[in-house]
């Protein structure tokens, strides 16, 4: 009997073996890895990003945006380090501009190791709209034009327009010598941008060690954070006060998307153009920046407008960084350059020259007494650069890369 029982018990034990085998294994065919999702960020310096991790802080301080800064750490309390989205960057090394840190995102593949550009807020947000793996590759380099650095092919040279040309001739520059080094200038950082994306999409592995060739990849998507060196470029752009004065640009721009998506042979692939938004919406422009207003507005117009074409509907969109834009932070600083002028008043007024010491005791005084707590704190922990880097400020820049995240969710889950 006893045999009996335990034969019984091993065919039991047996048979459960097996149902539980053909489970996992029918539940494995049924649900087979998704494809690597791959996405292009590039860019000039805001791509590159210079907001140090040391303003993650200011992140905590708004209501609005706490939740943002419990998605970028970990339970450590340090920057969080994503387990389904790797990074390939060139541009921001100092080892030349195609220097290249890869590995798994986390905060550090900003400008320089303890900077962060819009990647990490972007990878963390794509992360929880799709349950793929995720590859960013990013291709950003400092003070580049779309006019002539990143000019797509299908644009053509660059051409001086007639001002410039009266110029270069009123100045006795040699001008068949410039056009030379313009066009070896011309489309340099369009080329290096396809080659590492190319590069990057011939040995995923290298950069990505799990990936599963047999689930493939698919390239998702592209977003674009460029525009300051075109838009204070009065050269290229003579009437950029004027109406119509950047429509140079958008036509670059529209044919810049045309030979991304020709040259990595995706006719449809998902484009933001990241609307460049320093100084937040020229509605709330102070009176020293009056003079910016019809400018800046008048670039933004032609940044966006290539999303508005008839054949870009559906798949090209344009984000508007103004929104994330600190209005609080901006207040503070206005207030306290104002202080800063009212210190050197003092010094030029006192009967003795002050030393350094002094005139930065002045300014810490006139603080105390002018400013709330609250303002000296954001303004402590809340910037790190200048502002055409959108201040230095994790809490901007960490809005853009949320943004563009949930500007390209939408668009990748069509394409």
């Amino acid at each position: 009997m006893k045999n009996i029982a335990s034969s019984s018990r091993r065919t039991l034990l047996h048979a459960l073996f097996l149902f539980c085998t053909a489970a996992v294994s029918t539940d494995l065919v049924a649900a087979p890895k998704k494809p690597l999702q791959i996405y292009i960020l590039a860019g000039q310096s805001n791509m590159q990003g210079h907001a140090k991790i040391s303003t993650f802080e200011h992140i905590g301080m708004d209501p609005a945006t706490k939740p943002m800064l419990t998605e970028m750490l970990g339970a450590d309390g340090k920057p969080k380090v994503c387990e389904r989205v790797w990074i390939s960057s060139i541009g921001c090394g100092k080892g030349g501009d195609t220097d290249e840190q890869t590995g798994k995102l986390t905060a550090g593949f900003g400008a320089s190791p303890e900077k962060i550009g819009p990647e990490f807020t972007f990878g963390l947000y794509m992360e929880k709209f799709t349950d793929a793996p995720i590859l960013l590759i990013k291709t950003s380099w400092g003070g580049k034009s779309l006019n002539t650095d990143f000019r797509p092919p299908i644009a053509g040279p660059y051409v001086f327009n007639e001002t410039q040309l009266a110029q270069f001739q009123k100045q006795g520059k040699d001008i068949e010598a410039m056009k030379a080094e313009k066009a070896k200038q011309t489309g340099v950082y369009y080329r290096l941008m396809i080659e590492h994306v190319k590069k990057v999409l011939g040995d995923i592995k290298r950069v990505c060690p799990s990936y599963n060739p047999s689930a493939g990849y698919e390239l998702a998507g592209f977003a674009w954070l460029q525009g300051w060196n075109d838009m204070v470029d009065s050269g290229t752009y003579p009437n950029r006060d004027k109406s119509g004065g950047y429509d140079a640009y958008s036509t670059v721009m529209a044919d810049f998307i045309r030979d991304v998506r020709k040259d990595l042979g995706t006719p449809k692939l998902p484009f933001v153009i990241g609307v460049i938004g320093v100084g937040g919406p020229v509605s709330e422009y102070g009176p020293e920046e009056q003079r910016y207003k019809t400018t800046h507005q008048n670039f933004r117009d032609a940044m966006a407008a290539p999303a508005k074409l008839p054949e870009f509907q559906g798949d090209v969109t344009a984000l508007l960084t103004e929104k994330y834009w600190d209005l609080e932070l901006k207040r503070a600083r206005a207030k306290d350059s104002k202080l800063h002028e009212e210190a050197k008043k003092l010094a030029r007024e006192s009967s003795r020259k002050l030393t350094p010491a002094e005139e930065r005791a002045a300014l810490d005084k006139l603080r105390a007494e002018q400013l709330t707590e609250r303002e000296r704190n954001i303004l402590e922990v809340g910037v790190s650069n200048f502002e055409f880097h959108y201040l230095g400020s994790a809490k901007i820049l960490g809005g853009i890369g949320k943004g563009f995240a949930e500007a390209m969710a939408p668009l990748a889950k069509k394409h």
